[in-house]
């Protein structure tokens, strides 16, 4: 087993997202953001314009294209980094794409319009593919599976295959099972307790935990902001389940967890 994992830090120029929503709505404010995770060691900048909170409304194409397309071109004038765009548009995948972007992180895996699968395969980059039950604004009414696992991983490797007969290389799809996205917390913790089943697909696994409700469930009333400590123990199981990048607000932090953890892994 692998134990380099990639660290994803999250840039959200948005109003409403569910842990720093209108932090970095400003265009400053975010390019000065994504040059401090990069400063930290981000291995990937995930750039969000469109909140996928519970509850949340849809953006129209044109607000997502206005708010993540300068920024996008504003980080590739000053570095080399991954840059992914997390949209579930293929006009703002597109965009995102002809600015800099070098990875498509759609949340609904290219089932939001027909045409998102060739889209993809006509852009070439990496693609990935997420599970969600329902959609952002009722995903979280009432979730409900038989086998959660079982589900999750079948969805997935059923995207995947319709992205790989679409034109997209086999070697360019990631996976991520969605945590938090129609899933109770029972849901959650099943799915982070098995997800070696996902890593079996073939396919590098995305993780992304931090901050999310599902640490508030388990200790009530924690704020977004207090769930660093959740968060980083989220992470760690992921990475000894062989994920190969984890979604972070917090990536010094994420870096050294680690960082310690590896240690450990060495010394085995």
């Amino acid at each position: 087993m692998s134990n380099h994992v990639k660290v994803m830090g999250v840039v959200n120029v948005t109003p409403d997202s569910f842990s720093d929503g209108g932090r970095f709505l400003v265009p400053g404010a975010a390019l000065a953001h994504a040059r401090t995770l990069i400063e930290q060691g981000a291995d990937i900048l995930d750039i969000g314009a469109e909140s996928t909170r519970p509850g949340a409304d849809p953006v129209s194409m044109q607000d997502e294209i206005a708010r993540a397309i300068p920024l996008i071109a504003a980080i590739r004038a000053q570095s080399t980094i991954p840059i992914s765009i997390d949209t579930m548009k293929p006009q703002v995948a597109r965009a995102a794409v002809a600015a800099g972007a070098t990875i498509w992180n759609d949340v609904t895996a290219l089932t939001h319009s027909l045409d998102a699968p060739a889209v993809a395969a006509e852009l070439g980059c990496e693609v990935m593919l997420m599970h969600m039950q329902g959609t952002p604004g009722a995903m979280q009414v009432a979730p409900r599976y038989d086998d959660v696992v079982a589900e999750v991983t079948a969805f997935l490797a059923a995207r995947a295959q319709a992205a790989v007969a679409a034109g997209v290389a086999r070697d360019k799809i990631w996976i991520d099972p969605g945590i938090g996205f129609g899933k109770t917390l029972e849901h959650n913790l099943t799915l982070l307790a098995n997800l070696g089943e996902l890593a079996r697909l073939g396919f590098p696994v995305l993780l992304g935990v931090s901050r999310k409700s599902f640490i508030a469930a388990i200790d009530p009333g924690v704020s977004p902001a207090h769930r660093l400590p959740g968060s980083l123990a989220a992470a760690l199981a992921g990475a000894q389940a062989g994920v190969a990048a984890l979604r972070v607000h917090d990536v010094a932090e994420t870096l050294q967890a680690l960082k310690v953890w590896r240690a450990i892994e060495d010394a085995r």
